[in-house]
């Protein structure tokens, strides 16, 4: 096959390229307008690879998206060009308007027009995965809700999504009603609906996924994971999000990039599939198990975790997110490889030794600095 990638120089596409490249015989057309967190050293191993094409454009020109789907003739669109930061969301919502549903739009005409002038099978079997996110459903119900002044609980056991409120708590399904919290999310949940009107309204073969939060190598450093390892190794303050409760299902990139890619080759036409880690952890645990894995592997006379501090929290936080990923499994037959334990060791163990990387993606535009206070 040949697979049109749009953002595949970002976090999660990259995965997804080097995932094809090293274990497929198809072709990736990576398809990036180069953003701040879009970085072509993330696919320095695959960027020689015969099968693999980069192509820098914008989704929103639509002149340029129409060349490209004429020059290459995928057989297969992933799209994963998106703004993805909630408090970049907070400070700057335009952006997020325009690439995320304005981009999606231009994307989508574009690919229409295109499947139209497909045929025989190459019609039949043509695929637009759309690459959503879980924080389009809002959030839910927290084990700390009920324990009165916002105290918080550990979390729940990894799959279960067990707490204090009667029993076991409730998880996103692809049934569960969309909710979005952030301007980014209220971008995606747009985008989605879009894509859906597009496969009702003129059969478009369109496929859609929701994950949980992602982690691991050559993610920028504005996340959480990335922006504690960097900071702890500088000796500078940890910044948590008021009480550091919020719960999150963490997801090992590298499994999510083959969750994507089996759901493009074996997924069903107009079908949704939720993604997810299954692996439940509130973020200061997340924050304290970067701590003592880096005490392990990077010691020093101090400990790591004195560095952790209290910042006021993000407006409109969503307090908890966990995935019921079910279908995907029993259907596509897909499971998350790693554990969190395994993943986030692989993925302190990856920055450790790619420091320079850290540093040079940067470029002096993003100093860590707290973002999305909405002050």
């Amino acid at each position: 096959m040949k697979l049109l990638v749009t953002g595949g120089a970002g976090f999660i596409g990259s995965a997804v390229i080097r995932h094809i490249i090293r274990n497929t015989n198809d072709e990736v057309i990576n398809l990036d307008k180069l953003t701040y967190a879009g970085n072509l050293e993330s696919l320095a191993e695959v960027s020689n690879s015969e099968r693999y094409n980069f192509e820098q454009v914008d989704i929103c020109n639509r002149a340029e998206v129409d060349r490209v789907l004429a020059q290459h003739r995928p057989d297969a669109i992933m799209h994963l060009a998106a703004e993805s930061h909630v408090d970049r969301s907070i400070d700057g919502p335009a952006e997020f308007i325009e690439t995320n549903i304005v981009g999606t739009y231009t994307l989508l005409e574009a690919t229409r027009q295109y499947w139209q002038t497909l045929e025989g099978e190459k019609k039949a079997n043509f695929r637009f995965h759309h690459i959503s996110t879980d924080e389009v459903y809002g959030d839910l119900p927290h084990p700390g809700d009920n324990l009165g002044d916002g105290a918080s609980s550990p979390s729940p056991p990894a799959g279960e999504g067990a707490g204090e409120m009667g029993g076991t708590l409730p998880l996103f399904t692809e049934e569960t009603p969309y909710a979005p919290s952030s301007p980014y999310s209220a971008s995606k949940a747009s985008s989605d609906h879009l894509v859906r009107a597009w496969h009702r309204t003129y059969g478009l073969p369109v496929l859609v996924t929701n994950c949980s939060n992602n982690y691991g190598p050559y993610h920028f450093p504005e996340k959480l994971v990335p922006l504690m390892i960097l900071n702890a190794l500088e000796g500078k303050p940890l910044p948590v999000y008021g009480k550091g409760d919020q719960i999150r299902d963490w997801l090992y990139v590298e499994d999510h990039a083959r969750a994507l890619y089996k759901v493009v080759i074996e997924g069903q036409v107009g079908e949704t599939y939720n993604i997810g880690g299954h692996n439940e952890k509130q973020n200061i645990e997340v924050v304290h198990t970067l701590c003592d894995i880096l005490h392990e592997l990077r010691p020093q006379d101090s400990s790591y975790h004195d560095l952790i501090t209290t910042v006021t929290d993000r407006p409109g936080h969503d307090r908890r997110y966990a995935i019921d990923a079910t279908k995907i499994e029993k259907e596509l037959g897909w499971t998350p490889e790693e554990t969190f334990e395994t993943g986030i060791r692989k993925t302190v163990e990856w920055y450790l030794d790619n420091l320079g990387w850290c540093h040079r993606v940067q470029d002096g535009s993003y100093q860590r600095e707290r973002l999305g206070a909405a002050e």
